[in-house]
């Protein structure tokens, strides 16, 4: 089978990088464009990332991409005509500027014609634009047709995914959910990797020795988009979930990748044991894994039961970095349930969740080569 082409914006940065990483050997896509800023624009695409590497561990990328020229994101006539010419099938975005920058940007990809998966949180909290945990949502792509029809948009659209600070809890409090347990309340603390600040990130004297309790922007969108994803399309729109309340602390620590939460679940009438909750978790697929996607974790939820995990470094590339890894799964002597959940933010959070929805978009007849 040919190779769909795809362009990713942003290229340069971490998340870009990762998806040029995950992006080399995969069966379906193949990098045909990439752009950034203007500072990168006109350089081969080796030469505009030498230097600062992050993603993958071969500390570079392949003559494949590392001889495109990068494109200037923010030259749209430009960028349009290099895109068109790579015959790219949709665009990942990736792109590090202003919120309202990348709404408009994004827009305008997409009224020229191209999908766009973005991991930019500026249309997060559009109504007819879908947040996707491939796992958690997957039906929420049904409002992509009215999204196009409101917008006059003949094949490109915008999806997004969420904050990477939510992987690690979002997808086993579904579980949950989908099992018939009500979930009321939930007081999260994530304790959050550099990476997740981009590069060069919080200076190493801050790091050291230290820890961040705070990261702007991180409490309000861990405590507001899970209840997104969690909700349904109603008269048009994706309409939040009211339960469960949240209660979010963001922590940035010391530690390359990963994002780890410390939970507490409060429930409703009817409460789990925890062998009852180690099995859901145990035992959850859901679509991606039933369509066998290509980058689709074959258990989207690992459970360790040492009293010591999970750890970022032992934990966060389990099943192709794309699984969440849950232990510590106890009695909460205030709400009903508390345990310790892991997911590796720039691939399960970033890059690799936003090639998951590619596949799962792909398989739901919205990408076309």
């Amino acid at each position: 089978m040919a190779k769909i082409p795809v362009g990713v914006l942003g290229a340069t940065g971490m998340v870009g990088q990762q998806y040029i990483a995950l992006l080399a050997n995969h069966p379906w896509f193949e990098v045909r464009y990439v752009a950034a800023s203007s500072r990168s624009a006109g350089k081969k695409y080796k030469d505009a990332a030498a230097g600062r590497w992050h993603a993958g561990k071969g500390g570079g990328c392949g003559p494949e991409v590392g001889d495109l020229v990068v494109g200037d994101a923010n030259d749209l006539s430009q960028a349009l005509t290099q895109a068109e010419a790579g015959n790219c099938a949709f665009l990942f975005s990736a792109l590090e500027m202003g919120k309202e920058e990348i709404l408009a940007l994004e827009e305008n990809y997409a009224a020229a014609g191209f999908p766009v998966i973005s991991n930019a949180s500026a249309h997060r909290w559009t109504a007819d634009v879908p947040m996707l945990i491939a796992e958690v949502n997957p039906g929420h792509t049904d409002i992509i047709p009215l999204q196009k029809k409101r917008k006059g948009w003949d094949r490109g659209f915008i999806a997004v995914k969420p904050n990477c600070s939510i992987q690690s809890y979002t997808t086993p409090v579904y579980a949950l959910i989908r099992a018939g347990y009500e979930i009321k309340r939930i007081i999260v603390s994530t304790l959050q990797a550099v990476s997740g600040a981009g590069y060069p990130g919080p200076a190493s004297l801050d790091m050291i020795d230290n820890i961040i309790p705070y990261i702007g922007g991180e409490e309000e969108k861990s405590e507001m988009e899970p209840l997104k994803i969690l909700g349904d399309i109603q008269d048009g729109a994706i309409v939040k979930r009211e339960l469960p309340k949240i209660s979010a602390h963001c922590n940035r620590v010391a530690v390359a990748d990963g994002h780890t939460a410390c939970v507490s679940l409060e429930f409703g009438e009817k409460k789990p044991g925890i062998d009852e909750v180690k099995r859901i978790w145990a035992d959850f697929r859901s679509l991606p894994q039933e369509l066998n996607l290509p980058t689709a974790p074959l258990r989207p939820i690992i459970v360790r039961e040492e009293e010591d995990r999970p750890q970022p470094r032992k934990d966060r590339d389990a099943d192709k970095a794309m699984a969440v890894t849950v232990g510590r799964i106890r009695p909460c002597g205030v709400f009903d349930l508390r345990f310790v959940g892991l997911s590796h933010n720039t691939v399960r959070g970033a890059a690799g969740g936003g090639i998951l929805n590619a596949e799962l978009l792909k398989h739901q007849g919205y990408i076309t080569p």
